[in-house]
């Protein structure tokens, strides 16, 4: 296993089968740098451009059409003290007749204080001046290069990842994503330095970061969508709209991961889903709605394996 450092010095806006900027083998780890949404660096220089300008593709040697990419997230370092949201909520979360009571969609910037563990308003109005939010570093949009040589816009999701935008892809998460292309050609970028599920204005608190990933290859492995797991529980990402359309991915991804790894058939499923799944809207502002089906791991113990 190798540690490779990379500093990446082109980016992209779609996620497809470009060349790789970096050959890694199976279980070697990454450690490299990511802007932020609008193409802003650590240093406040603009070097990509919007949406979520990508780092990669990481070809990852053996990783086949049919085979399973399992990135493990260990570690997200924020490198930037400022970042950036919109103010207002997004019109898709809102009564149409409220929509005219939000501002235009301009930006709102940040302090992000790393020795303190939050973030402030850079200048609040007087109701927020004494507010601050928890940072809770998140990788915004990541994935693998889509089927059929497609090259799909960042700011979109599907099956191969993408902008999914779940609060819960941080440090410690490992994510299952099924491999279209070969080499898989992993791509990321996008972190947020905080978000509420839904991502409901728009963005997370946009900035600019290190990330330290490892990659595993897990062989003849089919999966329909993307898959996660952390020390707590597992989870699955649909990525559709109308909203229940992600929801039902979703659903019927957990369906078939509980049948592949327990001794469960469609109804025994069912009655353990019935009773132990959480839903989380991971975002509702992009063109493709994300949702994740989790289920707690205590939910899991007892559970007869295959």
């Amino acid at each position: 296993m190798t540690v490779h450092r990379f500093q990446p010095n082109l980016f992209h806006n779609t996620i497809g089968s470009h060349a790789p900027a970096l050959v890694v083998a199976d279980g070697d780890t990454v450690v490299t740098a990511t802007l932020d949404a609008h193409g802003f660096d650590r240093d406040g220089r603009k070097r990509g451009d919007r949406p979520n300008p990508m780092t990669g593709p990481f070809f990852v040697t053996g990783a086949e059409p049919g085979d399973v990419l399992a990135v493990a997230i260990d570690r997200i370092m924020l490198v930037r003290p400022t970042g950036w949201t919109f103010r207002g909520l997004s019109p898709t979360v809102v009564d149409p007749a409220a929509v005219p009571r939000f501002a235009k969609r301009d930006k709102a910037d940040w302090i992000i204080d790393a020795t303190a563990g939050e973030a402030r308003l850079a200048d609040p109005p007087a109701a927020l001046a004494r507010w601050t939010t928890p940072l809770a570093p998140m990788i915004g949009c990541f994935g693998v290069a889509p089927a059929l040589g497609q090259a799909l816009s960042t700011a979109t999701s599907g099956p191969y990842g993408g902008n999914m935008d779940y609060r819960r892809l941080g440090a410690g998460v490992e994510i299952m994503f099924p491999v279209a292309a070969p080499g898989a050609l992993f791509f990321l970028g996008d972190v947020h330095a905080d978000q509420g599920c839904g991502e409901i204005t728009g963005t997370g608190i946009e900035t600019a970061a290190e990330v330290q990933f490892t990659v595993k290859v897990i062989k003849t492995k089919r999966i329909g969508w993307p898959r996660g797991r952390t020390a707590d529980s597992i989870f699955t990402i649909g990525n559709a709209r109308p909203l229940d359309q992600a929801l039902q991915h979703a659903t019927t991804e957990m369906l078939d991961w509980l049948i592949e790894d327990y001794d469960l058939d469609e109804t025994t499923a069912s009655q353990v889903m019935g009773q132990t799944v959480r839903y989380d809207v991971a975002n509702i502002f992009n063109p493709a709605y994300s949702v994740a089906c989790r289920i707690g791991s205590e939910a899991l113990k007892g559970l007869p394996k295959r």
